[in-house]
């Protein structure tokens, strides 16, 4: 059981850590919502909770509850950029699915 970051996304988090001045890593994780029942929720922690199990990548602490972890395990957290946008991209391969605006997605 594994969440990985590409080394843009490691960057790109550490980035974020280092202009926050706090936090043990990112929270990696799913919510209920959208068209297609499933999407990544993306926060900085500053504790760690009951359930919460941690991994290190290329330097980051990944962290992600018990819930989550059977929707994403085996994730690739990549942070890419495609013109003018760029953000966070993943590749899971549990996804079966997502709907027709990238907001969501089945497993």
């Amino acid at each position: 059981m594994a969440i990985t970051l590409t080394d843009a996304a490691a960057d790109r988090v550490r980035s974020f850590l280092t202009n926050r001045g706090k936090g043990l890593g990112l929270r990696v994780g799913v919510k209920t919502t959208g068209c297609s029942g499933l999407a990544y929720v993306l926060e900085f922690v500053d504790e760690l909770a009951d359930g919460d199990e941690t991994f290190e990548h290329n330097g980051v602490t990944v962290i992600v509850d018990g819930k989550s972890l059977v929707y994403i395990d085996g994730t690739e957290l990549d942070f890419v950029k495609e013109g003018l946008n760029e953000g966070f991209k993943f590749n899971n391969p549990n996804q079966n699915g997502e709907c027709g605006c990238g907001e969501s997605f089945t497993v």
